[in-house]
C-alpha cells in the first residue's frame, strides 16, 4: 500500500522509467556489437562473487556468446564514438541474488544506473563501488547489507548521483556525513536501517532534494530549523525514530511539500502555523507523539489536503468544526487524544471522506454523531471506539451510510437494544459492537446484510437462545468476496493472530463472536451449514445440551471456542473432519467420554479440554481441574481497556476491530487507536498488540 511512511520503494517508478529509456537507447547497439572487454571482465567478476546463479548470463566460454554481454539479462549498453559500446545500466532487481558485491563493478566507469534491489546480497558496501563517476541511480534497497555508510566516498567522485536508495538493509552507526557533496541528489532513502544519532549538518545543503525518507531508524535530537534549506522537498518522512522537541515553523520555505510524516517520535508542542497552512500539503501524519494543543488546521490555505492523521497525541478541546472546509479530505484520524464535545454538524460537508477514526476520546451524543456522519456519502470506514460512555444506542432511524463497509463502536458501554436500522446498511462487511451493555433480540433485519462477514457482539448482555438470524448470514453460508480493498492509502486493520496484519478486509477471517453474553439453550445445529465461517466464539455463556455433530459441516472452520458453558455429552468424532481447525477449546464444561484422537485433535493442547471432570484425553492426565470462576457477563462494560487483554480466558477471540495502534519503537500500545497509516507494519493478535514490520531494537 501507499503509506504515510511514504513509499519505501519510493523511487522505483523513476528507476524503472530511466532504465527503460536507457534500454531503448541501447537497443541498436546490442545488435552485432560486443561489449567492452573491461566491462565484460567487470561483469564476470561480479558473477563469480555471487553465491547464486544468474539466469541469462554466460561467462568464460571461448567462442561463445559470453562476449556479447550487452545482451545479458539486466545489462544495458550505449554506443558512442568516443567510448564505443559500453555498459551504462545494470538492473538486477528481484533476481534472488545471494552473496557479496564484487569490487570489479568499479571498472564499469560509464555506468549510470545500478539497481540490485530486492535480493539477498550481504556484507559491507565496498568503497570501490563509490568510484563510479557517471553513476546517477544507485538502488541497493531490500537486501542484507550492513556496516556503516560511507557517504564521503560515495559523493566524493561523482556529482551526478540523483537517486540513492539504501532502505531495507541493516546499516548502522551514526547518520552518514558527506551527503552534502552529492549536490545533484534528488531522492534519498535510508529508511528501515539501524542508523542513530542526529542528522548530519551537511544534509541541509541538498537544495535539490525532492524526497527524504529516513523512517524506521534510531535517529534522535531536535528537528533543525535548517530544514527550511531543503526548499525542493516534496516528501519528508522521519517517522519511527526518536526525534524530540517541537516541529520547527519553517514550512513557508518548503513550498512544494506534499507529504510530511513524523509519526511515532517523541515530539511535543503544537502544529506550527506554516505547516497547518501549507498550500501544497496533501498528506500530514503526526500520529504517536506528544503534541499538545488545540487543533487549528486552515483548510482554506490547504485546499489539497486529503489525508490527515493526528491520532495518539494529547490534542484537546472540541473537535474542530473548521475541518469541514477540507473538502478534499479522504481519510482522517483524531483517535486517542483528549477531544470532547460532539461531532460538528458541519462535518456533513465532508463528502470526499472515506475513512474516519475518532476512537478513544471523550465525545458524547452518539445519536447526533451517527446522524451527521451518515450524510457523508462516501464514508466507508467509521471507528468510534471508546466514546459516548453510558449512552443509549440510538433508537431513532439512522439512514444514509450507503457506502459504509466497516462500523466499529466497541468499548463504549452503550445500553439498549441493537437497532433494526443497522440492517439497512447494505454494504456493511465488518460490524463490531463488542464491550457494551446491549441486550434484547438481534434484529431480523440482519438477514439483509448480504456482505457482512465479520460480526462481533461479544461482551454484552444478550440473553435467550442464539437467534436463528445469525445462522442465516449470507457470507457464512455462501462464497462472499469483500469489495472493500482497504486500507487505500491510510488505514490498516490490526486483526489477526501470530503478528499478522490484514491489509485488506478480504484477508479477514470470516468471524462470528458471541462470547461473554448470557445466551442459553443449545448450540444451533444450523451452524453446521455455515461452511464458509472460519472463526466461531461462543465461550462464557450459559449454553447447554450437546455439541451438534452437524458442526462438522463448517468445513473452513479454523478457530472454535465453546469454553465456559454448560455443554454436556461427548465430543462428536465427526469434528475430526474439520481439516483447517487450528484452535479448539471446550474447557470448563460438563463433557464426558474420550476426546477424538484423529485429525487436528492430535495437535490440540491439554488446556483445550481441562475443567471437564469426566472427559478423558490421552495423553492428557490432568483434566480434573478445579472450577474457575467465569467472568460475569453483566460486568463486561465496567472494565477499563487496559485490563481487557488480561481478563479474557481461553482462545484469544477478542476480535480486533478494537483497532489497536501500530506502536513506535520502545512504546506500549493501548487498545482502540485506529491509525491513519500506510506503509511498513504488520499486525496483531486478536485482542492483542501490533508490532511494526521492523521496529529497531
Amino acid at each position: 500500500m501507499v503509506h504515510l511512511e511514504f513509499n519505501v520503494e519510493f523511487s522505483l517508478a523513476i528507476v524503472i522509467g530511466i532504465g527503460k529509456k536507457m534500454a531503448r537507447q541501447a537497443l541498436t547497439s546490442r545488435q552485432n556489437q560486443t561489449c567492452n572487454p573491461s566491462d565484460l571482465k567487470a561483469l564476470e567478476g561480479f558473477l563469480s562473487g555471487l553465491e547464486s546463479e544468474l539466469t541469462g548470463w554466460s561467462s568464460g566460454k571461448v567462442n561463445s556468446s559470453s562476449d556479447h554481454c550487452c545482451a545479458w539479462v539486466g545489462v544495458g549498453c550505449s554506443f558512442s564514438p568516443v567510448y564505443g559500446n559500453r555498459v551504462t545500466s545494470l538492473d538486477l532487481a528481484n533476481r534472488r541474488l545471494k552473496g557479496g558485491v564484487s569490487e570489479s563493478l568499479a571498472a564499469l566507469d560509464q555506468l549510470q544506473l545500478l539497481n540490485l534491489s530486492s535480493n539477498s546480497l550481504s556484507g559491507d558496501l565496498l568503497p570501490a563501488l563509490f568510484r563510479l563517476p557517471n553513476l546517477e541511480i544507485l538502488d541497493l534497497s531490500n537486501n542484507q547489507f550492513n556496516g556503516a555508510i560511507d557517504a564521503v566516498g560515495l559523493c566524493g567522485l561523482s556529482n551526478n548521483l540523483r537517486i540513492l536508495n539504501l532502505s531495507g538493509n541493516s546499516f548502522s552507526g551514526g547518520f552518514p556525513v558527506g551527503f552534502g557533496n552529492c549536490s545533484s541528489l534528488q531522492h534519498l532513502s535510508l529508511s528501515v536501517n539501524y542508523l542513530s544519532g542526529s542528522l548530519a549538518e551537511d544534509v541541509y545543503k541538498l537544495v535539490k532534494l525532492s524526497s527524504l525518507h529516513l523512517q524506521y531508524n534510531r535517529l534522535q535530537g531536535h528537528l533543525d530549523e535548517r530544514l527550511s534549506n531543503l526548499s525542493s522537498l516534496v516528501e519528508l518522512d522521519l517517522s519511527f525514530n526518536r526525534f524530540s522537541g517541537s516541529i520547527p515553523d519553517v514550512f513557508n520555505n518548503i513550498v512544494k511539500l506534499e507529504q510530511f510524516s513524523v509519526h511515532s517520535n517523541q515530539l511535543t508542542g503544537c502544529l506550527p502555523p506554516s505547516l497547518s497552512d501549507s498550500h501544497s500539503l496533501r498528506i500530514l501524519n503526526v500520529r504517536n507523539n506528544s503534541l499538545n494543543c488545540e487543533i487549528h488546521i486552515n483548510c482554506t490555505a490547504t485546499p489539497h489536503l486529503t489525508h490527515l492523521d493526528l491520532g495518539s497525541n494529547r490534542f484537546h478541546g472540541p473537535i474542530p468544526a473548521s475541518l469541514s472546509d477540507c473538502r478534499q479530505l479522504k481519510a482522517l484520524s483524531l483517535a486517542r487524544n483528549k477531544f470532547d464535545g460532539q461531532v460538528p454538524e458541519s462535518w456533513n460537508n465532508l463528502q470526499a471522506l472515506t475513512e474516519l477514526s475518532l476512537s478513544n476520546n471523550s465525545l458524547h451524543n452518539v445519536s447526533a454523531a451517527l446522524e451527521v456522519l451518515s450524510q457523508c456519502r462516501n464514508l466507508t470506514i467509521l471507528v468510534l471506539t471508546l466514546n459516548f460512555f453510558g449512552e443509549q444506542m440510538p433508537e431513532i432511524e439512522i439512514s444514509g451510510f450507503h457506502s459504509l463497509r466497516v462500523l466499529a463502536i466497541p468499548y463504549c458501554g452503550l445500553s439498549g437494544m441493537v437497532p433494526a436500522w443497522l440492517g439497512g446498511f447494505s454494504q456493511l462487511q465488518i460490524l463490531d459492537l463488542s464491550w457494551n451493555h446491549l441486550f434484547g433480540a438481534i434484529p431480523s433485519s440482519f438477514i439483509r446484510l448480504n456482505s457482512l462477514f465479520y460480526l462481533d457482539l461479544s461482551n454484552n448482555s444478550f440473553s435467550g437462545e442464539i437467534p436463528q438470524v445469525l445462522t442465516q448470514l449470507n457470507c457464512f453460508l455462501h462464497p462472499c468476496v469483500a469489495s472493500l480493498q482497504y486500507p487505500s492509502s491510510l488505514f490498516q486493520f490490526p486483526v489477526g493472530r501470530n503478528g499478522l496484519r490484514y491489509e485488506k478486509t478480504g484477508s479477514f477471517r470470516k468471524s462470528l463472536s458471541l462470547m461473554k453474553n448470557k445466551f442459553t439453550g443449545p448450540i444451533p445445529a444450523e451452524f453446521g451449514k455455515m461452511k464458509y465461517l472460519q472463526m466461531l466464539g461462543l465461550s462464557m455463556n450459559n449454553l447447554s445440551g450437546s455439541i451438534p455433530a452437524e458442526l462438522s459441516g463448517m468445513e473452513n472452520m479454523e478457530i472454535l471456542d465453546l469454553s465456559f458453558n454448560n455443554i454436556s455429552g461427548s465430543i462428536p468424532s465427526a469434528l475430526t473432519a474439520l481439516n483447517f481447525l487450528s484452535m479448539f477449546n471446550v474447557s470448563f464444561n460438563h463433557l464426558v467420554g474420550r476426546v477424538p484422537s484423529d485429525g487436528q485433535f492430535l495437535t490440540f493442547p491439554c488446556s483445550s479440554f481441562i475443567g471437564n471432570i469426566d472427559l478423558e484425553a490421552v495423553p492428557c492426565s490432568a483434566l480434573r481441574q478445579p472450577e474457575q470462576k467465569v467472568p460475569t457477563p453483566s460486568s463486561s462494560g465496567d472494565q477499563q481497556p487496559e485490563d481487557i487483554r488480561t481478563e479474557i480466558i481461553g482462545v484469544p477471540f477478542g476480535i480486533g476491530v478494537a483497532w489497536t495502534a501500530t506502536p513506535p519503537p520502545d512504546r506500549n500500545v493501548l487498545v482502540a487507536d485506529f491509525p491513519v497509516t500506510a506503509s511498513l507494519g504488520r499486525g496483531a493478535p486478536m485482542g492483542g498488540t501490533v508490532q511494526p514490520a521492523r521496529a529497531p531494537a
